[in-house]
């Protein structure tokens, strides 16, 4: 799955207001709806937290990646999200999150698209470089161009 395909600049907010792990997770859908992918937010938040009661999606280095696979979800896609506020999140490491990777994958690509996101996504933040761009990287543009030059090494 090329990443860039679920991916663009409206997906994209470098300045959360969020300052809980609720309103990020609200504040990404917000711009999943906006963009089109949603059919309810309230529908696909639900089954994000049904998501989250399965385990733990913060991982290590202040990244989190909360999912949600939900008939909500009208086109498979994936947003991302910073804050300079620490939200507090379980994390592999126990500290608190500044980026936010929330996917929302459609009922019907489920299993194959779920994981192979999952697997791509994880890749990319195995890389120092990506890590670093990522937390500091002030414009979206460039985030895009950071997952298209990832994607085309794939």
């Amino acid at each position: 799955m090329d990443i860039t395909k679920i991916i663009n600049e409206r997906l994209i907010k470098l300045d959360l207001k969020a300052r809980t792990k609720d309103e990020a997770i609200e504040e990404l859908a917000d711009l999943l709806e906006k963009d089109g992918a949603l059919s309810s937010k309230e529908e696909f938040i639900k089954d994000v937290y049904l998501r989250e009661e399965e385990g733990q999606t913060g991982l290590e280095n202040h990244v989190a990646i909360p999912h949600g696979k939900s008939a909500a979800v009208l086109k498979t896609s994936l947003t991302i999200g910073r804050t300079e506020h620490p939200l507090e999140w379980e994390t592999l490491d126990g500290k608190p999150v500044h980026v936010v990777i929330l996917f929302a994958v459609r009922l019907v690509d489920r299993n194959t698209t779920h994981m192979k996101l999952l697997v791509q996504v994880a890749s990319m933040l195995a890389d120092e470089e990506v890590l670093e761009r990522l937390m500091h990287e002030p414009d979206p543009a460039q985030i895009m161009e950071l997952f298209a030059r990832r994607e085309s090494v794939s």
